[in-house]
């Protein structure tokens, strides 16, 4: 059975994929500038990377960081991306893998991945897949990728132990993970890492820099680095929280409480058969 918190999860972001949707336009970007209406697209991605790419997938970004900048993927890799959404990261990971690699895409939200799969079919790229499932329970098998990706996905799973166990089952020997992802820097009050909506809203229900890298640690992975890039202040939670709809919520908590409680981080590990620590 779906738990309550899994399935606000799954309404809240397959109703921005039909906003998406309702709102699309014809064009696509071209050329040094993104035409999209995602403010914190630009600021995620180069204009190079979203070049070309169907204005619904920019639109649908909601990511933290841009993992393809770390992940180093390579010609004739296999990539998993995590919580794909509206494809945004699989489309431009397809560029780099080319046409002997591939890119999956893995979603728990039917809105999203019809979503993805129209922007795969507007943007006449054929080296990737969106499949249903649920980052704890990946639907691949063993030891099937070289490198997984995800953007601010792994702090809303409910199980992040068993999401972590996973994505080291379907990597590949010397496989690497390459997220972006919210951690918590300091402790807050329950009524902060307990709300439903803030989870919802991917404000609480990130792991400090301790249990995350103890989760990695003991799911098997080496190498591992975890690095806080931007700091989350109360001002920019507060604009997080207009963008979201989550203006009532937000006036009710401290926020001196949530000023640099949370960042987005880059999380780096490798499952390692050499001498990695």
């Amino acid at each position: 059975m779906e738990s309550f918190k899994r399935n606000k999860i799954r309404n809240y972001y397959g109703g921005i994929a039909k906003g998406v949707t309702a709102n699309a336009k014809s064009s696509c970007c071209s050329g040094s500038s993104c035409c999209g209406d995602n403010p914190e697209t630009a600021e995620l991605y180069s204009p190079e990377h979203i070049k070309g790419l169907p204005i619904e997938a920019i639109n649908a970004s909601l990511g933290c960081a841009n993992p393809l900048v770390f992940a180093d993927l390579k010609p004739g890799e296999t990539v998993l991306d995590l919580g794909s959404g509206g494809g945004i990261d699989v489309l431009i990971a397809s560029g780099y893998v080319g046409e002997t690699g591939r890119v999956y895409g893995l979603d728990m939200t039917d809105e999203m991945l019809m979503l993805a799969n129209q922007n795969k079919a507007k943007s006449g790229i054929e080296n990737v897949e969106f499949i249903k499932g649920y980052i704890e329970d990946i639907p691949l098998d063993n030891e099937t990728v070289d490198v997984i990706t995800s953007n601010c996905v792994i702090n809303l799973s409910e199980s992040k132990e068993d999401a972590i166990k996973e994505a080291y089952r379907v990597l590949k020997p010397n496989g690497r993970l390459a997220i972006a992802d919210i951690v918590q820097l300091k402790d807050v009050s329950d009524e902060i890492s307990q709300s439903i909506e803030l989870w919802v809203g991917c404000i609480s229900g990130a792991l400090n820099l301790d249990e995350y890298e103890k989760i990695l640690k003991i799911a098997g992975f080496k190498g591992i680095e975890i690095t806080p890039v931007s700091l989350y202040s109360k001002e920019m939670l507060k604009n997080v929280a207009r963008s979201k709809k989550l203006d009532d919520m937000y006036k009710r908590l401290d926020e001196e409480a949530l000023d640099g409680a949370y960042a987005s981080a880059i999380v780096k590990a490798y499952k390692s058969t050499g001498c990695l620590d």
